[in-house]
């Protein structure tokens, strides 16, 4: 019997289930992102569903779980931070991916960026988006945003998240 399991091996998995979709989705590699906000105090969330949605305007989305602990300032929230993570930023992928602890307390360094949003030292690029709309879809609002300011400039590569682990990009 294999200690890891076979990837490949064909699943049951009930038709139009949660499980059907988180079974497909670990095939989809996706960019890691962390979006803060302020409110009474900083929230903060891993996201894997950042999405460019348009050039004019500037458009981002991004879904958010209403029963997460950050939903209640988002949904209060005029502005966000999106923060584009690199391969060197794991551990901060994981510190905002976990409930129950202080996102902000050191080790992670940021600092109050445009609009009094938390912005994160050290990622790949960020901005700070105005929120013009939130949409409910099932148990997570889908939050439509337009960028209002940002830095590109950070260096390194991307984080991934695929296969339920954070990974980078391998040259060919």
């Amino acid at each position: 019997m294999p200690l890891t399991p076979d990837l490949d091996a064909p699943t049951t998995v009930r038709p139009g289930s949660p499980e059907l979709l988180r079974s497909v989705f670990r095939r989809h590699a996706a960019g890691v992102a962390v979006i803060t906000a302020q409110g009474a105090y900083p929230v903060g969330f891993t996201a894997t569903s950042l999405t460019s949605v348009a050039a004019e305007p500037p458009l981002v989305s991004f879904g958010v779980g209403t029963g997460s602990t950050s939903w209640p300032v988002i949904a209060e929230a005029a502005h966000i931070g999106v923060h584009i993570l690199g391969e060197h930023q794991r551990e901060v992928a994981a510190t905002f991916a976990r409930s129950g602890t202080d996102r902000f307390a050191p080790p992670t360094s940021w600092s109050e960026g445009p609009e009094g949003v938390p912005v994160l030292d050290g990622v790949l690029a960020w901005v700070v988006c105005r929120i013009v709309a939130r949409v409910p879809a099932g148990d997570h609002r889908l939050v439509l945003a337009e960028a209002v300011a940002g830095d590109p400039k950070g260096a390194g590569r991307p984080l991934l998240y695929h296969q339920g682990t954070f990974n980078t990009l391998r040259e060919n």
